[in-house]
């Protein structure tokens, strides 16, 4: 009986470590604010997305969760509400691909009550690649034309942006425990990031004569798209002319439905050590 009070000690800090482990999934929407979609947090233009990954419990309330989230962003200003941002008639889409590690903080237990809310932060690194398609249905990338003049000796200043950027993620949410082991959620998780290029929109249009003989044809077709709006006769901006705001980077952000499944049950030894009782040795 001794050896298999020794074992059970023994074993009792790994079974409990592991009754802390969740796997976790998220299904919702994504979306994007930006030169091509002003409003902070809508429905509007956004797409559906979806993530997995992992939590791991440091007590009752406060876990530390990581994982992946895969989502599109898009944006068109044939939807804008302000004439001359519909008269410039850029348009992008991008797959958008996520790794965080997140922090969160629950206000209850969630084994002592059904519900909690709860916020969360922490960092993230995703990867990024606009595109839109031409007149004639083809799709092109966008980054590497430099539509803004990026990589040209007249505007040494302007550099081709980075397609994978670092985020810092925030949100808040609610849970709810469904069985001892499946809780169900609903969150909206905010991202900061440090680019202003989401959309391959930031500052200034560059001389169109410039750009087409270092990007070519495309690049200036792409740069501005007014010309392909019907009943409507406009010529290619002049360098220098305002073409997006640089002043405040871009966002992007998911919210929907999460689903939390607990590993092992939290019942048994860790149960009893929350409830103060002693180990029984085992009657024969």
């Amino acid at each position: 009986m001794r050896r298999i009070i020794l074992l059970s000690l023994a074993l009792l800090p790994v079974t409990v470590m592991a009754q802390r482990w969740h796997i976790t999934g998220f299904g919702g929407v994504s979306n994007y604010q930006g030169d091509l979609q002003e409003k902070r947090l809508t429905t509007q233009q956004s797409h559906g997305s979806f993530g997995l990954g992992a939590q791991y419990d440091f007590s009752a309330r406060f876990s530390v969760r990581g994982g992946f989230v895969y989502g599109r962003i898009s944006g068109d200003d044939k939807v804008n509400n302000d004439e001359l941002l519909r008269q410039r008639n850029l348009n992008f889409s991008s797959q958008l691909l996520e790794g965080n590690l997140l922090a969160e903080f629950r206000l209850f237990d969630l084994d002592e009550k059904w519900f909690t809310p709860y916020v969360f932060a922490g960092i993230g690194v995703f990867g990024y690649d606009p595109y839109t398609f031409d007149t004639a249905g083809h799709k092109i990338y966008l980054q590497p034309l430099g539509t803004e003049g990026q990589g040209l000796d007249a505007y040494p200043d302007r550099k081709l942006y980075s397609r994978v950027q670092v985020a810092l993620p925030f949100g808040a949410g609610i849970k709810f425990r469904v069985t001892e082991r499946v809780t169900l959620g609903y969150e909206i998780g905010l991202r900061k990031t440090f680019t202003d290029y989401l959309d391959d929109l930031s500052t200034t249009y560059v001389d169109e004569a410039t750009l087409l003989a270092g990007s070519g044809a495309k690049a200036v077709e792409l740069a501005f798209r007014g010309d392909e709006l019907k009943d409507v006769t406009l010529a290619y901006p002049e360098d220098g002319t305002i073409r997006g705001g640089d002043k405040v980077k871009d966002w992007y952000y998911f919210q929907g439905i999460t689903i939390g499944f607990r590993l092992f049950n939290s019942s048994g030894q860790e149960g009893r050590i929350r409830s103060g009782r002693q180990l029984d040795c085992p009657r024969f």
